[in-house]
């Protein structure tokens, strides 16, 4: 099912549209809520409200929409996996994917990004620029999110590495790592930076599979987890541009945004 609304009011106009339509339990009538974007650049952004907030994104974890992505990312993920002998082999045996790949290793690595992540919250908060200083909040509470769901989840299945290197391979920390980084990213700086943003991530989470240290089905969920640990930071504010919804008899993703 494809469906496209248009409308338009004075000098805007905004689009919506529902993309995908598939079988669910016909007993099931929710729409999980459309999460928002950044909340307002809060009053103080020093660390003490950063652990503050760190500790309400914990608490804020379980959600029905967030139980959702686990089902579509893990469902995914299961999909996927009959086919991860065949990926990796394809991946390892390619020169050109070794040499392209390669670099993501260092640049998806949790050091590089929370590094970042730092620096940006240090530049807000030396030149007294809130706006910056709550998005480099943002992105090291959502990394530090991330690293906590997917270590512990890396404990707790001890699926073996591709390389027979131990047994965390599953989900990938840095796919995880990076799609918090580009979610945290989207709320604050919408589709013209988050694209980039989730364009690299990708990058970053395909190229564990030539290093031969995960397999697709790792790197899929563990963009996965990246997703939930960025949404649950942002979840307050502006709406977000992209909603999922559970409905009888399918599920919709819808897009919307406002020109002006």
């Amino acid at each position: 099912m494809l469906t496209l609304l248009i409308a338009t009011s004075g000098a805007s106009a905004q689009t919506e549209g529902v993309l995908l339509d598939a079988d669910v339990a016909p007993d099931v009538a929710q729409v999980v809520g459309q999460p928002a974007g950044p909340a307002p650049t809060p009053r103080h952004t020093g660390v003490k409200a950063l652990v503050k907030d760190l500790a309400l994104d914990f608490a804020h974890l379980p959600s029905k929409e967030n139980l959702f992505w686990v089902v579509v990312g893990g469902g995914t993920a299961l999909a996927v996996h009959p086919a991860d002998d065949y990926v990796n082999d394809a991946l390892l045996n390619s020169p050109f994917a070794d040499k392209f790949f390669k670099p993501g290793a260092v640049l998806g690595q949790l050091g590089t990004l929370l590094g970042t992540a730092t620096t940006v919250y240090i530049i807000g908060r030396t030149k007294d620029q809130p706006k910056v200083s709550h998005v480099g909040m943002d992105l090291i509470q959502s990394l530090l999110i991330s690293e906590t769901l997917t270590q512990s989840l890396k404990h707790i299945t001890r699926r073996e590495r591709p390389d027979g290197s131990g047994a965390t391979s599953f989900p990938s920390g840095h796919a995880a790592d990076t799609f918090a980084f580009a979610t945290a990213l989207e709320r604050h700086l919408g589709w013209k930076g988050a694209v980039p943003a989730y364009i690299f991530a990708s990058y970053v989470a395909i190229s564990r599979l030539p290093a031969n240290r995960h397999w697709l089905s790792d790197a899929v969920f563990g963009a996965t987890v990246g997703i939930i640990a960025g949404r649950t930071v942002t979840r307050h504010g502006s709406e977000f541009p992209v909603a999922i919804g559970i409905e009888d008899g399918g599920v919709s993703a819808t897009f919307s945004h406002t020109w002006k």
